[in-house]
């Protein structure tokens, strides 16, 4: 028996998050016909369940911050308590409005939106409710969820994820954040902001250990400072429900109680019973593998974002959606370097970061070929006004270009733009360091890291 026929477009995407709408409006701007199909809402997890919202509720937690400490500025204020429901309805307008714009922008005669959970039913097919839409090129963006540890049941009230993190109606009393990333990071920034008692259980050595170890000790030095508790290089165990919340047991059989878990060991590839197998598409522990051109390798099929191995960011996804629009387009563009795309951490305090760490790069050109540059934010004014700690930290190939860049303090995450620059298109530390940066601002600290680095230091301090 045939199937009702959605259509023959150039390019039909499986997958409306960063990656999927990103390739969407990429193509239809080079007049190539989309079909873009999604069982959610358009904008994926970041707009509506991820970066969004979580930063959002950040800001919410500085403000707090700045309340409670508002006094060593002069300022007389007091902080009367955190209203969940007013910082839910500010988080919730700033996604509504996000949203608003993004369908209007998909609104053109090139971008059929679709609404519907799609499989991959051929080479060139995607079916959606019976109606098989087909695509001269197929894109998969299909996203991540949130995952947890065999054997540990999320119940969504007292074991939860982000998602249900980001929809409570309250601040509880204590949490348990299990796993020490980004995101459990973040959220134990926020939770502590708001006034609760927050421990982080992380099984590797350090927090955001992804990042340059010393970045990690910063982290570190600053959450103990603001008493958030962490206990890093301790595997979990298992959780029991107790009278008022939960019991976490780690390595060694230690044990924290709190009202709730949450768990934040990373996030999984949405690929399962997608069909994707079935038409010889190669996973890897549910990841899709592409080569450099983010091509499966077989037919026309694409694949972008959270479910490609690498980074997990949307603006990475968004970065891939252009570039496969552009590759179908044949404008064959050039392959995305995973280390030269900006990380951050927004947390208290910020941690951003692109390019290599020293470890890195000293296992990638050897140890006596590299060397790197502190410079404290304790000599720059800015950091003073705002009464910020942390550093820039430098990494550069001797007599070469800068290797990476690493930073930790207040608003450091609006730095990283100039940072990527530099690490990507292979800057020496004497060129940036003929680049006059305003003064007084944070970004000025990278002007003076690479001053110093370049023989020329002013405002350092050891």
């Amino acid at each position: 028996m045939s199937q009702p026929n959605g259509g023959t477009f150039d390019i039909v995407i499986l997958g409306a998050g960063s990656g999927g709408y990103a390739a969407a409006l990429r193509a239809a701007e080079l007049n190539l016909s989309v079909a873009l199909i999604d069982k959610a809402e358009l904008g994926g997890t970041c707009l509506h369940r991820g970066c969004i919202p979580t930063k959002a509720l950040l800001h919410a937690a500085e403000i707090a911050d700045q309340t409670r400490e508002s006094e060593q500025f002069g300022v007389k204020a007091d902080l009367v308590g955190i209203d969940m429901a007013g910082v839910n309805a500010y988080k919730d307008g700033v996604v509504a409005r996000l949203y608003k714009g993004l369908q209007g922008l998909l609104k053109q005669d090139k971008i059929t939106v679709v609404q519907g959970a799609g499989k991959l039913v051929g080479k060139d097919t995607v079916e959606v409710d019976g109606k098989r839409y087909t695509g001269r090129n197929v894109i998969l963006a299909t996203g991540s969820y949130s995952r947890t540890i065999p054997g540990l049941e999320v119940d969504g009230k007292r074991v939860i994820t982000s998602e249900h993190a980001l929809k409570l109606d309250r601040v509880p009393s204590s949490a348990i954040v299990l796993g020490g990333g980004v995101i459990g990071v973040e959220f134990a920034s926020v939770w502590k902001s708001f006034g609760a008692d927050v421990t982080i259980i992380e099984a590797l050595p350090r927090l955001v250990a992804a990042e340059d170890e010393e970045i990690s000790k910063t982290v570190e030095r600053a959450f103990r400072k603001r008493k958030i508790n962490f206990k890093v290089g301790k595997p979990f165990e298992k959780v029991e429900h107790t009278a008022n919340g939960v019991r976490a047991t780690i390595a060694g059989g230690e044990t924290v109680e709190a009202e709730v878990l949450l768990v934040a060991v990373g996030r999984g590839p949405t690929t399962a019973n997608l069909g994707y197998e079935q038409q010889g598409i190669t996973l890897d522990r549910g990841f899709v593998i592409t080569n450099e051109r983010l091509h499966t390798g077989v037919g026309n099929i694409y694949a972008v974002g959270d479910i490609v191995p690498g980074l997990q960011l949307a603006h990475r996804g968004f970065q891939q959606g252009i570039f496969v629009a552009e590759e179908i387009a044949g404008l064959r563009p050039a392959p995305i370097d995973e280390a030269g795309i900006p990380r951050v951490t927004y947390s208290d305090p910020e941690v951003a970061s692109v390019g290599l760490t020293e470890t890195k790069a000293k296992e990638q050109y050897g140890a006596d070929k590299v060397s790197t540059y502190n410079y404290n934010l304790g000599g720059n004014g800015k950091s003073q006004i705002l009464k910020t700690a942390g550093f820039v930290k430098l990494v550069r190939l001797n007599d070469g270009p800068v290797l990476g860049v690493h930073m930790v303090g207040a608003r450091m995450g609006e730095l990283v733009g100039e940072a990527q620059l530099i690490y990507n298109w292979e800057a020496f530390p004497e060129e940036v360091a003929q680049l006059v940066h305003a003064h007084p601002t944070q970004n000025e600290a990278l002007g003076e890291a690479f001053l110093a680095l370049s023989g020329k230091p002013l405002h350092a301090h050891s």
